[in-house]
């Protein structure tokens, strides 16, 4: 085993790369609390009635009711037309699954032999060609100069935005600012200045708004390769200059600048990069990552979910440094998941019922995650918001959203392997937590969880609550979806391929089959999932896979090849993730200029708040923070010492020992009794009640659940959150 004291730079250029970050000890506290038994729920009357005996009550003579064990799909009707039903519309999702792949098929015929062709086609190769995003943005400019594009830039009118109003603020923020400037650096008169200011002050605040006038519409960045229209760029430049006045005047208090950033952040919003699962497809984010660090708008929110989750951990645990040393295609030897051999996992998957090993999973996934770091201690390091989406094992319980508020002290990596715990691939799994003498334990009352993207593959309603998030950027690789996405009049960078941009793709008609197709098949799943006529294999309603949000304000979509699928559950070679490295720049530098328009605006007033936070406010202060008690608790120990100590002292197999010969081992290491301390008995201290009710009630304040599957496509409402006043 290497060392932990080896060089900073580890073989291939990568920080820490040999070095082992998990200890054996969290291991063992791991596997101690996999094979401990579920919790037993109490069925007994009262204090004296036994919990494992049946007990009546006297002159209970009721007849046990009739119950199947699905009351939801009980009666004779439903019984006899249910498999016929389900046959039928199978049969018509066949169908229409056919006609759809005909329609793309011939869409696809229509792009590439009908409109590319000739100087288009070169220009074209030439793009695909780039390796940066200076190369891009030069190759784009030059096809857009090639298909006119230049003189959409210029004329103001869209029907996509309000461009007289635009205008207009654009031409009063430049008289305010202009004003200002002169009369606060050249006279020196600090109550004029401080007018002018004001009068700014008013003008930024009715402007700096979600979508405000419509300059955030994707459909803007939609009908060119690169950039926008010169009105919006003009407006969102005069937008940054105008606040980083404010930010810098010396007529206005620091108090007042406080509120004025606090009032702007919460309006504005934040913007989220969430990753979506897809197994290996996953490691496509590798190069969406790199391509928005290399460009400087790398969000600080960040969700993963299942294969996306591993990303996410490994980004919101290194600094920009260490992570653009450690997104090169060497990575791959790091990446070792699968490397069992078939006669290995197939004997596994007989005897468990699951192919991968929870344990294994952990060893390996701690080096992506730092070993047994928390989600606060990643945000203490690094400053990126960290979160996991995890779905409860218990099919009717809400799925969580784990960050650095709702779970603090929760192993980033106990909640990864949870989120990539797909039924047949891996059994569902404990989440542990940091005590605060370091050691581990059961977190959640050592509830099990499993694959976050059976139900919420992006967590767009949790996002929103916790941290304000209305701009969600989507790297979306999930193999079942990439097939289903299609934008019929362009997406951002991505305009349509003929007529210079303006019109359908494929012809009207091309795209008016596609959408009512999907569409079609859409109804139909949702018809199967509210008349529960699916099967429940393994316990789980599969329905959700399909009727979810996966989308975004930006969707990034890597174009996977379909050697992906052979390799799905296989471990990337340097050369494959290399090219996986690459295809994931490719599909994010059409995104890089709307993003980079969006965060100029959201990274002033991020850097307003960190400086003006007034005491006792923490950095980000549009996310909700613990309540004093458990936060209390947290400090002082108490959850983890009182009720968390509970549930380990049962998980310890050394414990079931005294369960038989009546006697505590007296080896070391083993937990000492709850009602025994230095040989003394005494009772337990009120307080622990106190502190499981508290950790009961942070709990509840961490389940979030996207269920509103009703959501519009991309192509019909871009936007997806209401503007939030403050």
């Amino acid at each position: 085993m290497v060392s932990r004291e080896t060089n900073e730079l580890g073989d291939f250029g990568i920080p820490d790369f040999r070095r082992r970050f998990i200890n054996d000890s969290d291991l063992r506290q791991f596997e101690y609390a996999l094979s401990a038994p579920e919790a037993l729920p109490l069925v007994a009357l009262n204090d004296w009635g036994p919990v494992h005996q049946r007990v009546r009550k006297p002159g209970d003579r009721r007849k046990p009711t009739r119950r199947t064990r699905d009351e939801t799909r009980e009666g004779f009707v439903y019984t006899l037309v249910k498999w016929p039903l389900l046959a039928v519309v199978l049969g018509w999702l066949f169908v229409l699954s056919i006609l759809y792949l005909l329609t793309r098929l011939y869409i696809f015929i229509y792009e590439h032999w009908v409109t590319w062709r000739g100087k288009r086609q070169q220009l074209r190769r030439e793009l695909r060609a780039t390796t940066t995003f200076t190369q891009w943005k030069k190759a784009a400019k030059k096809l857009d100069a090639f298909l006119g594009n230049d003189l959409w830039r210029d004329e103001d009118e869209y029907a996509y935005y309000n461009h007289a109003t635009v205008n207009k603020v654009t031409g009063q923020l430049k008289l305010l600012r202009a004003k200002a400037e002169q009369e606060e650096l050249s006279n020196g008169d600090y109550a004029t200045a401080q007018s002018a200011l004001e009068e700014l002050r008013v003008v930024i605040e009715g402007c700096v708004k979600n979508n405000f006038s419509g300059v955030e519409n994707p459909r803007l960045y939609s009908e060119t390769y690169f950039g926008t229209k010169d009105l919006v760029q003009e407006y969102i430049d005069e937008v940054r200059r105008c606040l980083q006045l404010l930010l810098e005047s010396k007529s206005i208090s620091n108090e007042n600048k406080y509120t004025l950033f606090k009032h702007l952040d919460t309006n504005f919003g934040r913007t989220a990069l969430c990753l979506s699962g897809g197994a290996t497809f996953s490691y496509y984010h590798f190069g969406v990552i790199k391509a928005l660090l290399d460009n400087g708008v790398l969000p600080e929110v960040i969700s993963g979910t299942s294969g996306g989750a591993l990303v996410a951990a490994l980004v919101a645990t290194r600094t920009d440094d260490e992570l653009r040393k450690s997104l090169v295609p060497s990575l791959a030897y790091k990446i070792r998941a699968c490397e069992e051999p078939f006669t290995v996992w197939i004997q596994r998957w007989m005897r468990t019922g699951a192919r991968f090993d929870a344990t294994d999973w952990a060893e390996k996934c701690s080096w992506f995650c730092r070993g047994s770091t928390t989600f606060r201690e990643a945000y203490e390091r690094t400053g990126r918001i960290l979160n996991v989406t995890c779905v409860p094992s218990d099919p009717h319980s809400p799925t969580i959203l784990a960050n650095y508020l709702t779970s603090p002290n929760c192993v980033i990596w106990s909640a990864v392997i949870a989120s990539a715990a797909v039924p047949g691939i891996l059994n569902p799994v404990v989440l542990m937590m940091k005590k605060p003498d370091g050691t581990l334990a059961p977190y959640s009352f050592g509830h099990k969880w499993k694959d976050g993207s059976l139900r919420t593959d992006i967590p767009l309603q949790a996002l929103n609550v916790h941290f304000n998030v209305n701009f969600p950027i989507v790297s979306q690789v999930n193999p079942h979806i990439s097939l289903f996405f299609f934008s019929s009049r362009g997406s951002v960078g991505r305009p349509v391929t003929h007529r210079k941009g303006r019109g359908w793709r494929g012809g009207f008609l091309g795209s008016a089959i596609e959408q009512y197709i999907k569409l079609d098949l859409n109804k139909w799943l949702k018809v199967l999932r509210h008349l529960e006529l699916l099967p429940r294999p393994l316990g789980q309603d599969w329905s959700e896979i399909w009727l979810q949000r996966f989308s975004g304000i930006v969707t990034i979509w890597p174009r996977s090849r379909p050697s992906d699928l052979f390799y799905i559950l296989t471990d990337p070679t340097v050369d494959r993730l290399a090219l996986m490295l690459q295809e994931g720049q490719q599909s994010t530098f059409p995104k890089i200029q709307f993003i980079k328009n969006r965060m100029k605006v959201e990274k002033v007033i991020l850097d307003g708040l960190k400086r003006y936070t007034a005491l006792g406010e923490g950095r980000h202060t549009t996310a909700t923070p613990l309540p004093a008690q458990s936060e209390e608790s947290i400090k002082q120990g108490d959850i983890c010492q009182h009720s968390v100590d509970l549930l380990t002292d049962r998980f310890n197999p050394r414990n079931y020992q005294r369960e038989a010969d009546g006697k505590w081992p007296s080896s070391p290491g083993t937990l000492t009794p709850p009602e025994e301390v230095n040989g003394q008995r005494h009772r337990p201290r009120t307080r622990r009640r106190n502190s499981v009710i508290e950790e009961i009630r942070r709990q509840s304040a961490v389940f979030f659940d996207d269920t509103d599957d009703t959501f519009p496509s991309e192509d019909e409402q871009p936007r997806i959150f209401r503007t939030r006043t403050g």
